[in-house]
This record gives structure tokens, C-alpha cells and sequence, in this order.
């Protein structure tokens, strides 16, 4: 049995040799050919860089210019509210709607709205695209026009304040008309006060990237290639192709009216803004068209101001805008607290006899406690030691006089 188990081990054994010199005689075949393919593909790799008689036009070496990004896009101009593309062979003129609120309305109103849809549709004789376009909401535009409208309203709460000052130190005018003009002062206040509750709440919700709202466009085409006469010059075609759009585009509107769809032509700045828009959507919530064009982007060659004299003057606005926003503060601060001064030293003038006014009025409450005649006396005698605290304030008033004078009399002696 050992030796049959010996025999057939070294079978097995010889077996496994002649595998492996099999497998390492295909892998040395494989890479001798492999060899062989490289060999004719790097000479003509040679003769290529030589003759560049077998250069395919796929590795031709492309120069980008400014020809080729216009080529790009799918427009060539902006001319006359309209877009042009295919050199003057489409035209294009966009509607911008203002969409409902469909889901709010009644079923009446959701019945008009649907069969005036419905009109738009068949009276539709030309072909149209309806364009969705998905916006950020920017508020920086908003946030700056409030600021101006509330700087206008400090001024004018800073002139009614002062104007309301001077008529009060005159001593001119009566009470009612004092209040009049402290109204004014209020109301004025009171708006400045609440522009700023709106321009604070709008900035916070600048912070908040995720506000998108929807616009809503129709797209009418026009061909130049579908007209009779095919002799007209560009200028012609132009001319027909804004008058055809136009008329279009107003029998659209109308149509659209009638199921309470406002709609207008986009001018051409419009356009620019809807194309850059397309084209840039992550730019576009950064930058706005007005704040690129003016940012000078586009221009070859600028020239800028120096940087130390473009910070002194931006240091310059900055101390003079925060030094009247400190001076409107503080004169509001110092108003108010003359206004509270004030009424509490009125109050302390007159506090004697508002005591007497209460307590009068609080004998009369109790009137039918006390009875008449108590109640009667107790008034009349608060009347009289008013009279008697007048009288004494007066002659002590006339003793302090008295006593002044005489003290200068006996200096000049």
C-alpha cells in the first residue's frame, strides 16, 4: 500500500509540472506578441510626429476664441425686445406671466379660470413654448430701497421734531395747536420706527437661501425663412419680424386676461436678465445683471482708482453716515427725556392740588356714606386751606423780596 501511495503521489506530482510549464509557455507567448503590436504602433507614432499625414481631426489642437463661446450659445443678439438666433433666421419675443393662485379660489372662480384656458388654447394658430424658471429670491434691492425711503422719513421726523421745538419755546401758539404739531412728531416717529422693524426683519430673512419663487414665460418663434418674398434685407426682415411677434404676443395677453393671467413683453434689458439667469444659475444668486454690468466684467481693459484713496473715501461715507445716524439718536434720546423731565416737574408743580382734586373726588364717591352736608363741608374746607396755602406762598414770596433787597441796601451802605 506504501508503494502504490508513493507511485501516485509522484503521478500527481508530474502532473502539476507539466501544468505549469504549459501556462508559463502561453505567458511568454502572449508577451512576445505583445511586444510585436507595440513595435508597428510606435513607429507610426514616428512617422505621425514627422509627415502628420495620419492625424485624425479629433487630436488637432483647438484654439478657443471669442467666435467659438457665441457658437456655444443658443442666441446671436438682443435687438428690438426680441432674441436672435441662427443669424437672423428665428426670432424670438417672451411673455412674462404672473401666475394664480389656483388652488385658493372657489369653484366658481376655478371653472371661469378653466374654460378661459381653455379659449387661450383654441384660439392658439402658431406655435409657442411655456418656460419655467426657478429664482432665488434676492432682497439686497429691497433691503436698499428701504433704506432709502427711511432715510427720507428721518429727516423729515428730524425737521418736524426741530419745527415742533421752536414753536414750543415761542410761546405763540396755543395748546390745541401744540398738540397738533406733536402729533405730526408722533406719527412721524412712529413710522421711522417701524421702517426699521421692517428693514431688520427682511435682512433676517435674506439669511435664509432656501426662499425660491417661480416665473412663469411664453416663447413665440417667428422664421424668416416662412415669408413670401425672400428678397427683403435684414433690417425688413427685422421690421416684419417685431410686427408679427407683437401682434402675436398682444392677441396672447388678452387671451390670457381672461382667465386672470396677467402677462406683459419683456423689454430687452428683461431678456438679458432671463438669459443670464439660464446661463449662470448659481452665479445670478450672487450677482445680479445690473451688479455685473456695472462691475465692468465685460471690458478688455479698466482702470481703477488707487486702493488707498478708494478706502479713504469709503471711510469717509462710513464716519459721515454713522455720525448723523449717532446725532439723530441722540437728539431723539435727549427730546424724550426734556419730554419726561418735563411732565414730572409739571406733576411736582401741581402736585398739591391734584392731592386736593382727589381727595375731593373721593369725598363725592362717598357721598352717600358721609351724607351731603359732611361731604359739603369737608370740600369747602379743603378749598379754603387751598386758598390759605396760596395766600401764605404769596406773603412768603414777598418776605424773601423784602429780604433781598434789604440785604443789597445794607452792601451799598
Amino acid at each position: 500500500m506504501n508503494d502504490q501511495s508513493i507511485n501516485l503521489l509522484t503521478y500527481v506530482l508530474y502532473f502539476m509540472i507539466a501544468i505549469l510549464i504549459f501556462l508559463l509557455a502561453i505567458f511568454i507567448i502572449l508577451k512576445v506578441k505583445e511586444k510585436k503590436e507595440k513595435k508597428p504602433q510606435n513607429d507610426l507614432t514616428k512617422n505621425n510626429k514627422k509627415t502628420k499625414v495620419n492625424e485624425t481631426p479629433d487630436k488637432i489642437n483647438t484654439n478657443y476664441n471669442k467666435q467659438s463661446i457665441f457658437s456655444f450659445m443658443e442666441f446671436d443678439a438682443i435687438e428690438d425686445n426680441m432674441i436672435v438666433q441662427k443669424n437672423g433666421k428665428r426670432y424670438l419675443m417672451v411673455i412674462e406671466c404672473q401666475g394664480v393662485n389656483y388652488d385658493l379660489m372657489s369653484g366658481v372662480e376655478k371653472t371661469s379660470v378653466e374654460q378661459g384656458f381653455l379659449q387661450f388654447l383654441n384660439t392658439l394658430r402658431h406655435p409657442i413654448q411655456i418656460y419655467t424658471q426657478t429664482r432665488t429670491v434676492n432682497l439686497e434691492g429691497s433691503i436698499g430701497t428701504y433704506k432709502d425711503k427711511v432715510k427720507e422719513i428721518q429727516d423729515k421726523l428730524v425737521k418736524t421734531e426741530m419745527e415742533y421745538r421752536e414753536k414750543e419755546n415761542s410761546k405763540m401758539y396755543s395748546k390745541e395747536e401744540l398738540s397738533k404739531y406733536k402729533y405730526e412728531v408722533i406719527k412721524q416717529r412712529n413710522l421711522y420706527e417701524y421702517g426699521m422693524d421692517i428693514i431688520r426683519n427682511t435682512e433676517q430673512m435674506s439669511f435664509n437661501k432656501n426662499i425660491l419663487t417661480k416665473q412663469y414665460y411664453i416663447v413665440i418663434p417667428y422664421y424668416s425663412e416662412d415669408t413670401d418674398n425672400q428678397n427683403f434685407d435684414k433690417e425688413e426682415i427685422k421690421n416684419n419680424a417685431f410686427t408679427e411677434l407683437y401682434t402675436k404676443a398682444q392677441s396672447i395677453i388678452s387671451a390670457l386676461f381672461v382667465c386672470e393671467v396677467k402677462g406683459k413683453i419683456l423689454d430687452s434689458n428683461e431678456l438679458m436678465e432671463l438669459l443670464y439667469v439660464a446661463y449662470n444659475r448659481d452665479e445670478s444668486e450672487v450677482y445680479n445683471l445690473n451688479r455685473v454690468l456695472n462691475s465692468g466684467y465685460e471690458d478688455l481693459y479698466s482702470t481703477a482708482p488707487d486702493v488707498l484713496d478708494k478706502r479713504m473715501k469709503a471711510l469717509d461715507k462710513k464716519i459721515e453716515e454713522d455720525a448723523i445716524r449717532k446725532a439723530n439718536e441722540v437728539v431723539f434720546e435727549v427730546v424724550e427725556e426734556n419730554e419726561k423731565q418735563r411732565a414730572i416737574k409739571e406733576k411736582e408743580d401741581k402736585i398739591n392740588d391734584l392731592i386736593d382734586n382727589m381727595a375731593k373726588l373721593i369725598i363725592q364717591e362717598n357721598e352717600e356714606l358721609i351724607g351731603q352736608e359732611v361731604s359739603e363741608k369737608a370740600q369747602e374746607k379743603i378749598d379754603n386751606e387751598k386758598n390759605k396755602d396760596k395766600k401764605g406762598g404769596k406773603a412768603d414770596d414777598i418776605k424773601k423780596t423784602k429780604a433781598k433787597t434789604t440785604g443789597r441796601t445794607r452792601k451799598t451802605a
